[in-house]
């Protein structure tokens, strides 16, 4: 059976969206009195890249919806910039802002797309970040505050996720040290930030279902990155359930446990005793985070690609790949493990393996590992490729690499479908072409092409193909 006919079988009101940030597509970082970001500052000292013009959706978010309709889809993941409405991320709030997303849900709403909103996606609002961001327990409460508002204000908003990718940002921010403030390897501080986000997470659940008593859904997003060893040996064996519990089983157990099990506990334990690291967890906090857990009405999974780690023993480094210079990442994490490449397992050209078999096997583990795991939805998908440069105004630009990429991904979650897992949506990442953070503009994942001088929007392959998938959806 091939893929159209297999997606034939998928549910009628199955979700197929494009996926977008405020920060990586708004652009107009300056208007409306939008309040900085923890990015602004940092990307003018580094004088790489600059965040406008994104891909201003601040101003074409008519054309982009328009696009999404033409091609087949049903939903977009869109965030709310958090400074867009809360400048110092508190106080009063900002008209221009407010109505701004009022009218990008009801443009949504009026084409059929319905919104998916995320209220932190990676842009903390400078001021905050300045006093800690959520290695600050404050930074929660103002968190759950704006939170409020949102919930308040946007009751045409029904589908809602609380924080995107709590691990890649503190992983990002702590431990890789490609986004601000550039630590590396700061363990303490890295697994610090997890277990407050998660906390956060935890008391906007809460606030949303008990105190708010809304209607609608809510739940949280992760990036989940399975991990194998190289070869089956007992030292890459634990190697692999050390990074696990890092990357991923803590804020699993966190989600839907409400508290980290002794398994995970021992791994994390072990790290910590190689790093000279701590966790501190306060009183009352796995109460909070056990609440929520029965709580969360679907579930968001990020996937990319997975790992394959051998076992090592020297001092951490590590080497980000943001220019798309293939074969120059490298990982090594002190006592934890080394990440390596697998021949004959491709890699993108910013070495991210392509291997669909690992979205098989993260949705597997978390429908079988995570009873209470109701709905999931993959929130995040695609590969980041250097397309080329279109020299027609009506060029169809060719992207068939992403085409085969995106094939193999939604086959590995139809296979877990026919197993029962209850994938409900899949969302390509991303819509259009983005402001991609460390990786700038050349990293493009769109399915329409942005020419980020003209901001004129290109039709790609993918979009097209895309478009074949819903068709065969309607009944």
């Amino acid at each position: 059976m091939t893929l159209l006919e297999r997606v034939n079988t998928l549910p009628e009101n199955f979700v197929w969206g494009g996926a977008t940030a405020a920060y990586q597509v708004e652009g107009n970082t300056k208007v409306g009195g939008k309040g900085k970001t923890m990015w602004d500052d940092y990307l003018k000292e580094q004088g790489r890249f600059s965040p406008d013009p994104a891909s201003d959706f601040f101003n074409r978010y008519l054309e982009d919806i328009r696009l999404s309709k033409e091609h087949g889809l049903n939903a977009i993941r869109i965030s709310i910039a958090w400074t867009r409405i809360f400048p110092d991320g508190y106080g009063k709030p900002v008209k221009v802002g407010i109505d701004y997303y009022h009218n990008l849900f009801k443009a949504c709403l009026d084409n059929g797309i319905e919104p998916y909103v995320t209220l932190h996606h990676f842009d903390s609002p400078k001021k905050l970040f300045d006093q800690g961001e959520w290695l600050n327990r404050q930074n929660i409460d103002y968190f759950v505050d704006y939170a409020r508002f949102c919930f308040k204000e946007f009751n045409e908003v029904t589908n809602w996720f609380t924080i995107n990718e709590p691990v890649p940002l503190a992983f990002s921010q702590f431990i890789q040290g490609n986004f601000p403030p550039n630590h590396h390897f700061d363990v303490t501080r890295g697994i610090q930030a997890q277990h407050n986000e998660m906390l956060a997470h935890a008391r906007v659940v809460n606030l949303y279902k008990n105190e708010l008593k809304k209607e609608g859904n809510i739940g949280v997003i992760h990036s989940l990155t399975p991990v194998y060893p190289i070869t089956d040996t007992s030292e890459n064996r634990h190697a692999a359930k050390l990074k696990d519990a890092f990357m991923n089983k803590f804020v699993l157990d966190a989600t839907f446990l409400g508290y980290y099990s002794e398994d995970t506990m021992n791994s994390i334990n072990e790290i910590f005793q190689l790093n000279d690291a701590s966790l501190k967890v306060e009183d009352g906090d796995f109460s909070i985070m056990k609440q929520a857990a029965s709580q969360n009405d679907y579930f968001g999974i990020n996937y990319y690609q997975n790992e394959f780690i051998q076992s090592y023993e020297g001092e951490s480094t590590s080497h980000f790949n943001g220019t798309g210079e293939r074969g120059t990442s490298t990982f090594k994490f002190k006592g934890v493990g080394e990440s390596v490449k697998k021949e004959g397992v491709p890699q993108t050209d910013w070495d991210w393996n392509i291997y669909p078999e690992g979205l098989y096997d993260i949705l597997k583990r978390v429908s079988h590992d995570y009873k209470n795991c109701k709905t999931i939805y993959i929130t995040e998908n695609g590969m980041g490729y250097k397309d080329g440069t279109p020299t027609r105004e009506d060029e169809v630009i060719d992207d068939t690499p992403r085409i085969d990429y995106i094939d193999q991904h939604l086959e590995a979650l139809l296979k877990a479908r026919s197993e029962g897992v209850d994938v409900q949506g899949y969302f390509v990442w991303s819509l259009q072409d983005q402001f991609s953070w460390a990786n700038g503009y050349n990293k493009r994942y769109g399915l329409f092409y942005v020419d980020f001088e003209t901001q004129k929007r290109y039709i790609k392959k993918s979009a097209l193909w895309f478009k074949e998938l819903a068709k065969t959806m309607e009944k």
